[in-house]
């Protein structure tokens, strides 16, 4: 026990047999339930902010959290503690057992799983791992101080994080998997203020993260998007880079729930009853996948119930071929459940951003979207705003930086609106700068995309 305190204290992550450990001592506490869960957490994460070419904030926090959950017949009850002495366990689980007694029936209750079968966890980093406070603040440096050199402003977020989950059971479910995650994103500012450009990376690897490639691009972007001027507000033949891309087609993705579809609440729902599984949606060039065995896009290889993830693709050759099914509905439809792990990769093409730009007599080039907020979930319309580097093109040229846009349209439209495709890259698609989803996304042309009002805000 005392061992155990040491380790969560000191910052490691808990290994397999340490897990497994607490859990069999936790689930030893089960006197009155019928069957119980343990799910722990364990891990540290570390960050350092900085604004105005220098670090402003850092930390480093550890945790172990242990979370109990007790089932009397068809009810059921949780409690959560972070204190792993065996008093605090047992009070964790006689509160989980004794809320249990009291809480309604769940009419859509499912028994626990038996023991399963796992497949290693591919979202494993050394680089990553071995991240430490100076090797973030040399990350920084190499963004701040040609930024500094150059008279430029320079902002960030560098989010770092190591740990291990671990779920068990009282019918002999044992699962254990560790991870670690990385995000840098920096936005750089003329000293003037009119010009702002964005960079961002995302990736278990840190070694996959180039800190000074990234301040390089928004440094190139900042300078050239120096006094915008004003566009009329309409639809436009729209370059995308990568990320922008994977802000709005993460919310397809998001929106895949088979229920939802099933009971008339979701784009998927097909008019007049059902789903629209089958049905073509997109462009035929366009699949969506989630595998968390992709090394590219690596995710935890079970879920929270301690169910194994797989490989699910969505919608292939613009057809949708899967929703996501969770225990529930998929026992109550008579299929498997889905269980992807999260993560999404996207189909790409061969064009470069230059040769998109250059086949586009009039559009514009956005750099990524920010304030994204959903209006109707039946045709995944959401609204936003461009940020951080949006071009005018004419007759093949960048010509000018313009003001930002706010936007009102649908990934889906857009993807029925494909022009051109380029290569698939991982990039750092949350808005809050860490590390998030794990997205893969070409850029891509398309026609028609529809930008309602101006924005003044740089």
């Amino acid at each position: 026990m005392s061992e155990l305190r040491s380790l969560a204290a000191s910052g490691r992550y808990l290994s397999r047999e340490e897990c497994e450990a607490l859990a069999k001592r936790t689930l030893g506490f089960v006197g009155a339930a019928d069957a119980a869960r343990v799910n722990i957490g364990s891990g540290s994460r570390g960050n350092t902010r900085f604004a105005v070419n220098q670090a402003s904030t850092g930390g480093d926090n550890y945790d172990t959290t242990v979370t109990v959950t007790a089932y009397a017949g068809r009810r059921s009850a949780t409690s959560t503690t972070n204190q792993l002495d065996d008093a605090s366990l047992r009070q964790a689980v006689q509160t989980a057992e004794r809320l249990a007694r009291l809480a309604p029936e769940d009419p859509e209750f499912l028994p626990e799983l038996d023991a399963q079968r796992y497949e290693e966890g591919r979202n494993w980093s050394e680089a990553t791992a071995a991240l430490d406070p100076q090797g973030r603040a040399d990350a920084v440096r190499a963004i701040a101080a040609p930024a500094r050199q150059g008279g430029l402003l320079s902002t960030g977020y560098l989010d770092a994080r190591i740990g291990a989950t671990a779920v068990a059971n009282t019918k002999g479910l044992v699962a254990y998997a560790r991870a670690t995650a990385a995000a840098l994103t920096t936005t750089v500012r003329t000293a003037d203020g009119t010009g702002s450009g964005w960079a961002g990376s995302a990736h278990h690897d840190w070694a996959r993260i180039d800190a000074a490639s990234l301040g390089a691009r928004a440094a190139e972007k900042a300078r050239a998007s120096r006094n915008p001027a004003a566009v009329e507000p309409g639809r436009y033949t729209v370059v995308f880079e990568p990320t922008a891309v994977g802000n709005l087609v993460q919310f397809i993705a998001n929106a895949l729930a088979a229920r939802a579809a099933d009971e008339g609440r979701s784009f998927f729902s097909k008019p007049g009853g059902g789903n629209k599984l089958g049905m073509k949606v997109v462009d035929e060039r366009i699949t969506l996948l989630s595998d968390p065995f992709d090394a590219d896009i690596a995710g935890a290889p079970f879920t929270g119930e301690g169910l194994p993830t797989r490989r699910s693709v969505w919608i292939e050759n613009g057809v949708v071929r899967n929703l996501n099914y969770d225990r529930y509905w998929a026992q109550k439809q008579g299929v498997s459940p889905t269980a992807s792990g999260g993560s999404l990769r996207m189909s790409g093409g061969s064009s470069s951003i230059d040769e998109m730009i250059s086949s586009t007599p009039r559009g514009l080039l956005v750099t990524r979207f920010w304030y994204l907020r959903p209006v109707d979930q039946r045709t995944i319309l959401y609204t936003g705003l461009t940020r951080d580097g949006t071009f005018l093109i004419e007759r093949g040229k960048i010509t000018r930086a313009v003001k930002n846009l706010r936007f009102n349209d649908s990934p889906v439209f857009m993807l029925n609106n494909v022009e051109a495709l380029g290569t698939p890259v991982r990039v750092s698609a949350s808005e809050d700068g860490g590390p998030g989803q794990a997205v893969m996304v070409p850029p891509m042309k398309v026609r028609d995309f529809n930008f309602t009002s101006l924005s003044d805000a740089i």
